[in-house]
């Protein structure tokens, strides 16, 4: 079963999923530091920028606080879709975008971040990036590793750490930091 096809089940400091996934954290508001900084280097330009996957509108909220010109968020799953809309009214430079990020019409960007569950796409982010990235473009995505790691085969990539000592949870080896990929297009 497809994560988009799954329950997902809201709570107040974490979006938790069933089915095949068997409870699995999705997202939990521990990872706001994180989203902050994402935000915040994503966004140095004020421009365009591109968010793929909304969960619980963490890292939406800290990209709104930068004033930047454009925000666009790709989501995939109808429960969250939900509730991105309801998030994004009155919000006039908000675009949400429905479906897969990897084959979706979109334009192109001076930020991206890239925070998805259960994505069987991720060998696609480096070409993706490649081809909606504008020169100059700041990218970071989740990195559920504890260490410096360039899943994606960027040609220049560094780590931010940031530290965090995160609750016990089930899908993350982040102990006492969270490695932050920035890469610059």
């Amino acid at each position: 079963m497809a994560f988009k096809d799954t329950i997902l089940t809201f709570e107040n400091d974490r979006i938790v999923t069933d089915d095949n996934y068997h409870n699995m954290e999705v997202m939990m508001s521990w990872e706001a530091p994180i989203m902050e900084k994402s935000a915040e280097y994503i966004c140095e330009s004020k421009g365009d920028i591109l968010e793929i996957g909304f969960g619980m509108g963490i890292c939406a909220d800290y990209i709104q606080a930068q004033g930047v010109n454009s925000h666009t968020i790709v989501e995939i799953h109808p429960q969250i879709i939900e509730k991105l809309k309801v998030w994004a009214n009155g919000k006039p430079n908000v675009t949400i975008v429905e479906g897969d990020w990897s084959s979706v019409e979109l334009g192109n960007y001076d930020g991206i971040f890239l925070d998805t569950f259960g994505d069987d796409n991720l060998y696609k982010f480096k070409d993706f990036v490649s081809s909606k990235a504008k020169s100059g473009a700041k990218v970071t995505y989740w990195n559920n590793y504890g260490r410096e790691d360039n899943q994606h085969s960027f040609s220049s990539i560094s780590h931010e750490v940031i530290n965090i000592a995160p609750e016990s949870n089930q899908y993350t080896k982040i102990k006492d930091g969270y490695y932050m990929p920035k890469v610059v297009i």
